[in-house]
């Protein structure tokens, strides 16, 4: 007798085959259906969220981590006009990449085809499913969700607005399934689906993401957690730096591109950190610093060896004083977790040499991290920021989601 998830799985199965046979234009009509009905249905969609909401600050959950959670007509039109905006994107599907003559008249290409069954695992965000969906339908793929128990009722009802719209547009309603059993014991089977699921990728925090490297038969693409770093030079705007700083901070203080680190030159240090200080406080952050930064404002606790290396996702930042661009590379390499590192500076020469020598998805000059996203990379969505270096690296939009096979013509050649 077949299990839950292996029947969701042949379902899945059978609609990504129908999925990678849908032309441009089908798949772009669903699209527009979809993110229709989701502001269609935005009242039941934030009936639904309401309870998950309610139920999270039942539990004591952090606010960082209920704003993850939590929905608004705002978001939910940000929701659709991510779908609307994937419609607008090019294709990758069916593109040729190469083409090759052999000597032996053999023309030898590579073309852009689906993954085929995409399975994602995910904590608290709703808007992952619906952006989820979007890049996979546009891909050709078929995606399973399993989202986690504590937006269990939004992700339902989403759900059910996609559906509503695939129906309307006569298109194949299992193109999107989610794992609606809340049990642990399904994710770890989830996990063990290889030959049904072609690639899983993890969304959330490190522990859910280290069980799915660790355990899954699925190969896996991984989306890490961010260790973020703002790196302030001895020559960089002190007010440009602190209002970066405050924006990669406190704009959303539970996501994995906000800065949870901030690396000063000592040569700046006593003109620079009041003025940042002044503008974390403002948001209640609480900052822990090395003795240095202690010395500069009372405003600041004594930091520990962990601090370097944690992601707070709240209203925590740790400080730490270097005397060199070289030192402040060597411990922003050490502490990270390869998502998005940034440089404020004046000085060309050292951002040049911060770009090429961070180990990260995604390195900024005076800039803020919290860009590093599919929406405003332009990518309309993303299925996720990957922090490995195989396949995929930092947001991952529709090329992300698709593999390449090789095509070869021949007349008549044999291999002697």
């Amino acid at each position: 007798m077949e299990s839950y998830m292996q029947m969701l799985a042949k379902r899945s199965k059978d609609a990504s085959r129908s999925a990678a046979k849908l032309g441009t234009a089908d798949k772009n009509r669903g699209l527009l259906a979809v993110a229709d009905e989701l502001v269609a249905e935005q009242q039941l969609i934030l009936d639904a969220n309401a309870k998950d909401i309610e139920a999270a600050k039942e539990k004591g959950v952090k606010q960082s981590l209920i704003d993850r959670l939590e929905l608004s007509e705002r978001r939910i039109a940000d929701m659709a006009e991510g779908l609307r905006q994937i419609a607008a994107l090019d294709d990758p599907v069916g593109e040729v990449l190469s083409m090759k003559t052999r000597p032996n008249g053999l023309r030898i290409g590579q073309k852009r085809v689906p993954l085929g069954v995409v399975g994602i695992i995910y904590e608290s965000r709703p808007n992952v499913t619906a952006d989820a969906f979007g890049l996979c339908f546009k891909t050709g793929n078929s995606v399973i969700l399993r989202g986690g128990s504590d937006a269990i009722y939004s992700n339902q009802a989403i759900v059910h607005a996609v559906k509503d719209g695939l129906r309307k547009e006569k298109l194949n309603q299992d193109l999107i399934i989610l794992v609606e059993d809340t049990d642990r014991k399904v994710v770890n089977e989830m996990m063990k689906m290889h030959g049904w699921i072609d690639v899983l990728i993890p969304r959330g925090g490190a522990g859910l993401i280290a069980n799915v490297v660790a355990n899954s038969t699925v190969p896996v693409i991984e989306t890490g957690t961010g260790n973020c770093h703002i790196y302030v030079d001895e020559s960089a705007d002190i007010r440009m730096a602190a209002e970066i700083i405050e924006n990669a901070k406190t704009q959303r203080m539970g996501v994995c591109n906000a800065c949870e680190s901030l690396v000063i030159h000592s040569g700046i240090l006593s003109k620079a950190l009041p003025e940042i200080v002044k503008k974390l406080k403002a948001h209640n952050v609480e900052i822990r610093g090395d003795e240095r930064a202690c010395a500069v404002s009372k405003e600041i606790i004594p930091a520990s060896e962990e601090d370097w290396g944690t992601e707070y996702l709240d209203a925590v930042i740790s400080v730490k004083t270097v005397d060199s661009l070289r030192e402040a590379i060597d411990h922003i390499n050490r502490y990270n977790t390869g998502h998005s590192e940034s440089i404020i500076t004046k000085d060309y020469a050292n951002a040049l040499q911060f770009q090429d020598e961070i180990d990260a998805a995604a390195v900024y000059v005076n800039a803020s991290t919290r860009f590093t996203d599919g929406f405003e990379f332009g990518f309309g969505a993303e299925i996720g920021i990957s922090t490995q270096k195989l396949h995929a690296r930092g947001p991952m939009g529709l090329n992300a989601l698709t593999t390449t096979k090789y095509i070869i013509f021949g007349n008549g050649q044999i291999r002697k």
